[in-house]
């Protein structure tokens, strides 16, 4: 196996158990790996610190295991697999499975004859100077948006003007379900979800990996050249976790993988049950029925990051007229109608959007005339709204920085989509104003958002601060890991 051997004082942070290492740190390579391969990574005295995927690029390794367990063994696999599985069981989100091999702990101490690892509640690697991990949300595939205005929420069409005419509702609905189940925390009923994130990367020691989970269904996404690689090792190791119950693996790492390293990027099954030939599926999420496409949607198809986010917009929904832009697929539109919203308005620049809202109001049941559809820039259609007219509002608007150089531009950006908002809520109405670049902290988000209430001059109280849910889970010795935030702010 190559060696990684770092330069002297630079194991620090991996005695501190950050997941990466960074190609300034390294002195030497003893070998030739290629990208992908498993690496070990030894301080400049010869001990031993970690394993992990080597690639090309600022982060050299993403670390698989600190411990000096074989990562090269199959049960590798199904041991973190498990692992991660068992956190979903115990947090409510997952019903237990068939037992599987004990795991293998990957937060075992370093090996080291040198040092003892620094206390955990050493001052933490600073991200700032450091590149952004790859692994965060993100809602949009688009560079560098410096506005919301020049950045729709899917390239699949082009936004049309908010003035025209709404689109048409669906026919009248089946029958109404039961009333969903308010759900404010972890979800305590599995049998009204069937939808979680599984692996999400550093949060469950496979940087690079994401996997979720719907219904029996698992959709993966590798942001690296070694997940990628691994990707049939994985899908045995769900095979062997789920058992019977697995119905498909399906690969959709084109859009994630490094496109440099000369893969085959072609999405597809990587296992299907023999009774198995959808390619899209009908989950429940706190009681409430929505559509899932992995093969044409955005990301794994459904955003379920913001599971106790729209719980939480249902909380405030009754007796309210409610906004929803950058709507996507509808999740925060079907909370509040479900939860007695007097209307629900859906705004986003993609017609297959909307299209889609359309359809999940649709199964649930919902009384079409309480919900309109508006294909139309975010922006654009606040500025034509009248005032007092919504006194509630969803501003979740995709990832407007992916790098830290397009970070002053997407402050910019929020700072004015969230003075439109702000301006034009009904006196006393609530704004759910989110943030999925991972290169935004929260304070800067926070600041974002107290420009643009000051330059509204309208009084604003920020009552909750809000973030991403336990299947998001954040390695503690990873605060990068933590992309989603949001404010529910209080408008008088």
């Amino acid at each position: 196996m190559t060696k990684i051997i770092l330069k002297k004082g630079r194991e620090d942070s991996l005695l501190r158990f950050h997941p990466w290492v960074f190609s300034g740190a390294i002195a030497q390579i003893v070998g030739e790996p290629a990208e992908g391969d498993i690496v070990g990574v030894f301080s400049q005295g010869g001990d031993f610190l970690a394993y992990g995927h080597y690639q090309i690029g600022s982060i050299a390794v993403r670390v698989l295991s600190f411990a000096g367990e074989d990562v090269l063994s199959p049960d590798f696999w199904k041991n973190m697999i498990a692992r991660a599985l068992r956190v979903r069981v115990a947090v409510g989100l997952a019903c237990p499975v068939s037992p599987v091999a004990e795991p293998v702990s990957p937060a075992a101490e370093p090996v080291s004859s040198a040092a003892e690892p620094v206390s955990p509640s050493a001052e933490p690697v600073s991200p700032v100077a450091e590149p952004v991990s790859p692994v965060a949300e993100s809602v949009s595939s688009a560079a560098e948006p410096v506005s919301p205005v020049a950045e729709p929420v899917s390239p699949v069409a082009e936004p049309v003007s908010p003035v025209a005419e709404p689109v048409s509702p669906v026919a009248e609905p089946v029958s109404p379900v039961a009333e969903p189940v308010e759900a404010t925390g972890l979800v305590r009923e599995p049998a009204l979800t069937n939808c979680y994130r599984l692996i999400h990367g550093e949060g469950d020691g496979l940087p690079g990996l994401i996997i979720d989970y719907y219904d029996g269904v698992c959709v993966m996404q590798a942001h690296s050249v070694g997940m990628f690689r691994a990707k049939g090792a994985i899908c045995e190791a769900l095979k062997s976790v789920y058992g019977p119950s697995l119905k498909a693996v399906y690969d959709k790492s084109s859009g994630t993988a490094p496109f440099k390293a000369g893969l085959d990027l072609v999405d597809g099954y990587l296992y299907r049950s023999e009774s198995f030939s959808d390619d899209e599926q009908i989950v429940l999420e706190n009681g409430h029925k929505f559509f899932v496409n992995w093969t044409e949607g955005q990301k794994t198809g459904f955003f379920l990051d913001q599971r106790e986010n729209r719980a939480l917009v249902g909380k405030y929904s009754r007796g309210r007229n409610v906004l929803n832009l950058f709507c996507y697929t509808g999740g925060f539109s079907v909370y509040a109608h479900g939860a007695g919203a007097v209307h629900v308005d859906s705004v986003d620049s993609s017609r297959k959007a909307i299209d889609m809202v359309e359809r999940n109001m649709f199964l649930n049941g919902f009384e079409p005339s309480r919900h309109t559809g508006y294909c139309a820039d975010a922006i654009e259609f606040l500025r034509n709204v009248p005032e007092d007219k919504y006194d509630l509002m969803i501003v979740d608007p995709p990832a407007f920085a992916k790098h830290r150089g397009a970070l002053n531009n997407a402050l910019r950006a929020y700072q004015r989509l969230n003075a439109a908002a702000i301006s034009k809520v009904a006196p006393g109405g609530l704004v759910f104003t989110f943030s999925c670049s991972q290169v935004v902290d929260k304070e800067a988000f926070a600041l974002a958002v107290f420009s643009a209430a000051a330059q509204t001059g309208r009084s604003v109280r920020i009552l909750d601060r809000l973030n991403q849910p336990a299947d998001h889970a954040v390695n503690i010795y990873h605060p990068e890991g933590e992309y989603l935030k949001g404010l529910l702010l209080y408008v008088e």
